[in-house]
């Protein structure tokens, strides 16, 4: 079948890095893909330019197309995706009308909604929205949830993540980004991907203290530029505050997806940022800090909570998020043989559930059979 599915790109990248690990995961499975990106930042920085990045070999199957809709040369596929709530725009909606009425069927229309563990994903997961006016009048699209229970749509997973894993090669990865251990029998391996965290000085500092060293391994972005505008702070402020030298740091190039996925799984300790590094740190199976995405409402607080409730996380995890995430300062102690073990439970709880492309492909064939 043809999936159509429309990305709008608010900031950032991740609203089209995991539109485009699912279009990926969907043309593996048989499926062919257009996947429209409406992107309002310009062409040298814009997201269908960070694929060539993020996703260099691109994928067999999928196409990727820049800017709106033009129509009325479009003619929607058997399935419609709208991410995140994005509205893929009149053209479409009429497009998908135009279709309905000439085949006497309407195309399955999908709203991928973001991820939350919040307990009313799956009161709402699979929910049908009849279309109340507009030239889409009459129409139905359903609601999709992404989630971490069975009651949900499920998480994005690779048919083949269990095998890469266990073929990942740490040293050798490692040494292909030119990154030498420190202390290679006793340094911690740490990643770090961020907004600008108001706790990030203080986690700095803890690193330099010890108890053992720490390599940071910090990604390309506002991490990279947070942590360098820190430490000039720190080196203006107080030059001797690393003077042990337990504490290194590497600075990351941008890196694609597959080589991301090899971060985590390469670190003993994982800083993760937004939707889909989430995800893939919970796939790694290390310890790991979730940084949420904040709202100006502080909704992302019953979110963060959600998360931590579903991860059975120990309280100094909790404490740990909150004060990452500036809800309740000041910074703990990182305690990552503290942390682990709800992280791999939560890993098994997750691989007995269906990933989100399979649950998606059936969840279509359930829409199929009902409107028959």
């Amino acid at each position: 079948m043809l999936w159509d599915i429309f990305c709008k790109v608010i900031d950032n990248h991740g609203d089209i890095g995991v539109c485009w690990r699912l279009s990926v995961q969907l043309a593996r499975r048989g499926e062919q893909v257009r996947l429209w990106v409406d992107d309002p930042a310009s062409a040298a920085s814009g997201a269908v330019c960070a694929l060539t990045w993020m996703a260099p070999g691109g994928q067999p199957g999928v196409e990727v197309r820049s800017g709106s809709v033009a129509a009325p040369a479009f003619v929607p596929g058997d399935l419609v995706i709208e991410t995140f709530g994005c509205e893929p725009g009149e053209a479409v909606v009429a497009a998908i009308a135009a279709r309905s009425r000439a085949q006497g069927r309407q195309p399955a229309w999908i709203n991928l909604e973001h991820l939350s563990a919040e307990p009313f994903v799956e009161r709402s997961h699979g929910l049908p929205s009849p279309v109340p006016s507009g030239s889409g009048v009459g129409l139905v699209k359903y609601f999709f949830y992404p989630g971490f229970t069975p009651g949900t749509g499920g998480l994005l997973r690779e048919q083949d993540l269990a095998q890469r894993q266990a073929a990942f090669d740490r040293p050798a990865w490692l040494s292909g980004l030119g990154i030498a251990p420190t202390h290679p029998a006793t340094a911690r391996l740490v990643s770090l991907f961020c907004y600008e965290p108001a706790a990030l000085n203080d986690l700095l500092d803890q690193f330099a203290q010890g108890p053992q060293p720490t390599q940071l391994l910090v990604t390309a972005g506002r991490a990279n530029a947070a942590v360098k505008a820190e430490i000039k702070s720190k080196n203006s402020l107080q030059p001797l505050w690393n003077g042990h030298g337990l504490l290194s740091i590497s600075y990351l190039p941008l890196l694609s997806q597959h080589d991301f996925d090899h971060l985590l799984w390469a670190c003993d300790l994982n800083f993760v940022r937004g939707e889909d590094s989430l995800v893939r740190a919970l796939w790694a199976g290390r310890p790991f800090v979730w940084q949420i995405y904040p709202q100006h409402d502080d909704a992302h607080h019953a979110k963060l909570r959600a998360l931590l409730d579903w991860l059975q996380a120990p309280p100094s995890l909790r404490q740990f998020h909150e004060a990452w995430n500036g809800i309740a300062p000041p910074l703990p102690a990182v305690e990552p043989g503290a942390w682990g073990g709800c992280v791999a439970a939560a890993r098994e709880r997750l691989l007995a559930q269906d990933d989100l492309a399979a649950q998606l492909q059936r969840f279509v064939k359930h829409i199929a059979r009902e409107t028959s």
